[in-house]
């Protein structure tokens, strides 16, 4: 069946298309007798206004686009829950897309969401994302744009972000304060600014403490859907390596389990043995034995932020407004759990 139409209802009740159009939003200069018989005939007939036409009138689709490298991820997942608490009670709809870490993915997904006249984008860049040509042509077509967690620092747009070099910097010296003297980093990918930060915080906090940087004791890890793979075999080749160490800064939970799970498996006792402290606090990270320490990330505050940020630039983008950016950076804290409680 053919979608209704304004048109039809008009003809039915023999009054104007514009009659029932403001009957239909409650204008005060139609009577209420009248927008009573447009809504119970709307509802008779199943009428659905054409978003189409509402977005091209009102030059605003309530959509927005979110970007981010995994759905199925503890932080970004509580980042969605953010977003769509938010974007709801403003009457948004929110567009997920997932990058798999894919730059050229994500460069279609701007595409994508470009073609849907969504208001505004939420993004969290893919590790593979080295080039900002799609995100700079989407501010120049004046779409609100907001980055968080994963940022471009040289892309002028607002921003919310945790101090990473600040969290590894902490979880770094909570290893050295129980007495770890030969620390590994197990960090990620080289592109991310927040691996790089993390990587610059765990260096640092070696450095001021008089601790000699070792290159060797830095593991990569892609921190892809496959991270917990990729801890145990980080853990494997750590353990061929360097059998000195005694404590590993890594640089998300699920990399950890895995490297802990692999350590577990060869006799290598934790904490007594290696100290381990990861990031993110995972669900996960409080339940298994022993239990994680990590460096807490408000994911859903994260979310929250992002689009308060995201609203406001396109109410100000509606008004003719100027947009200022903005970059909003949240607390973090340590977690100190068993795996790193030393007798």
């Amino acid at each position: 069946m053919k979608p209704v139409t304004l048109k039809q209802i008009a003809e039915q009740l023999g009054i104007s298309v514009t009659t029932v159009s403001k009957a239909l939003k409650d204008y005060p200069d139609v009577s209420k007798k009248t927008k009573k018989l447009v809504k119970q005939l709307a509802e008779t007939l199943n009428y659905k206004p054409n978003s189409f036409a509402v977005t091209l009138r009102t030059k605003e689709s309530k959509t927005i686009g979110l970007i981010i490298p995994e759905v199925v991820h503890h932080f970004f997942s509580n980042v969605i829950k953010g977003i769509i608490a938010q974007a709801e009670k403003k009457g948004y709809l929110v567009i997920i897309l997932q990058s798999n870490e894919s730059y050229d993915l994500e460069k279609q997904q701007i595409e994508l969401l470009l073609s849907k006249r969504v208001d505004g984008v939420l993004i969290s860049l893919a590790n593979a994302t080295g080039d900002y040509k799609h995100l700079n042509d989407l501010i120049a077509q004046e779409v609100p744009l907001v980055m968080f967690d994963k940022i471009a620092k040289i892309v002028n747009c607002s921003k919310v972000i945790i101090n990473d070099r600040k969290a590894a910097y902490t979880a770094t010296k909570h290893l050295i304060d129980i007495g770890c003297k030969r620390i590994a980093h197990f960090r990620g990918p080289l592109l991310p600014q927040n691996s790089i930060d993390r990587f610059l915080g765990y260096k640092q906090a070696l450095i001021d403490h008089n601790i000699t940087y070792d290159p060797s004791l830095v593991y990569i890890c892609d921190c892809s859907i496959k991270s917990f793979e990729e801890g145990k075999q980080s853990a494997n080749q750590l353990l061929k390596d360097h059998s000195d160490v005694d404590g590993i800064f890594i640089n998300t939970d699920l990399v950890a389990i895995g490297a802990m799970t692999e350590f577990q498996r060869h006799g290598i006792k934790i904490p007594e043995d290696i100290a381990i402290v990861g990031f993110s606090n995972w669900f996960m990270s409080s339940v298994i034995s022993p239990t994680l320490s990590t460096i807490d990330q408000p994911g859903y505050q994260m979310g929250k932020e992002a689009f308060k940020l995201l609203y406001k630039e396109m109410k100000n983008k509606k008004q003719n407004l100027p947009i200022e950016y903005k970059t909003v950076e949240l607390e973090t804290g340590l977690i100190e759990r068993e795996s790193t409680k030393k007798n």
